[in-house]
């Protein structure tokens, strides 16, 4: 890219100084300056969403509305601290055909790229459990690609300690049927997030996610018998 996009510093510092300080008064004395460090995060976040258009399609129209809010919902919580202590925003992608979601959060000491299915309902994960029980291998291959595996690492989520209901707890892929999420994450240091390569890093991260949601994506638009269901 002509122009690097860049996090800077400052950024990161300012979500510190917020933990420190998370109260309201010491915000709005400083709302100029989270409006600056903001305008950062939406400038990389638009910067990375153009570049991913060109090989996707999202719903999220913008970096700015991609971005959450700073404000946190405190209503049911039993932490009463106003403010969000982490940059973070995500894609939405288009259509009922395209599924999974591509996530940032970035953090001191605490940066990651995540993508995948938080809390698929009901009818979701029993489709995909029901295409693990029929072809595993499939997906298998995809989380023992070369890329995945040096991107990802492994296939992370929430799992059931026990076999899920109608399903035998012998089956050779019981490993993948136990999952109730499941996310693929690409974590990153402090100086990584800093460098001028960071945005490189970020796009080449996402994209990487691909496979992973095309597959997905094939499986929840169609039945066991691979008729589409759109």
């Amino acid at each position: 890219m002509e122009n690097q996009i860049l996090i800077p510093k400052s950024s990161l510092d300012f979500l510190v100084q917020l933990k420190e300080n998370n109260n309201k008064l010491w915000f709005e004395e400083r709302k100029t300056e989270y409006l600056k460090e903001l305008n950062y995060i939406e400038n990389f976040a638009g910067a990375l969403l153009h570049e991913l258009s060109k090989t996707d399609v999202f719903e999220t129209q913008s970096g700015k509305k991609s971005v959450y809010r700073i404000y946190r919902d405190i209503r049911f919580s039993k932490d009463k601290t106003p403010f969000k202590t982490y940059w973070g925003g995500s894609y939405k992608r288009a259509t009922s055909a395209r599924r999974g979601g591509y996530y940032f959060h970035i953090e001191k000491g605490n940066t990651s790229l995540i993508g995948g299915f938080w809390g698929p309902n009901a009818a979701d994960l029993k489709r995909i459990r029901s295409e693990f029980a029929h072809d595993h291998e499939s997906f298998r291959e995809i989380l023992n690609s070369k890329n995945f595996k040096k991107t990802f690492g492994t296939l992370q989520g929430e799992q059931l300690k026990t076999t899920p209901k109608g399903f035998n707890p012998d089956h050779e892929a019981i490993d993948l049927l136990r999952y109730k999420q499941f996310l693929i994450i690409k974590r990153f240091t402090d100086d990584e997030v800093l460098s001028p390569h960071f945005f490189e890093q970020a796009l080449e991260t996402f994209k990487n996610m691909r496979p992973f949601f095309d597959y997905m994506s094939e499986v929840l638009s169609t039945d066991i018998n691979g008729a589409s269901v759109l």
